[in-house]
């Protein structure tokens, strides 16, 4: 998939745990590690601005888009 998040990049930027996250978010655990990983298939934007705002960033610093090789080429 083209879009990258790093929520993991930032959560090690701001030496935060995945439970400390998951409680200022109020999301699951599970739900977290999903968004993690980048099995993700979608996100709330209220989702997102929660997340922006426990890690003190951008949603540019959590989401990330790379062209696919051999798409639209």
């Amino acid at each position: 998939m083209p879009i990258i998040v790093n929520v993991d990049v930032m959560m090690a930027k701001r030496k935060m745990s995945l439970t400390e996250l998951a409680s200022k978010v109020d999301i699951t655990l599970a739900n977290l590690s999903i968004l993690k990983t980048g099995k993700a298939k979608a996100i709330r934007f209220g989702t997102l601005e929660a997340i922006c705002k426990a890690l003190d960033c951008q949603p540019g610093d959590v989401l990330e888009y790379v062209a696919e090789k051999g798409v639209g080429e």
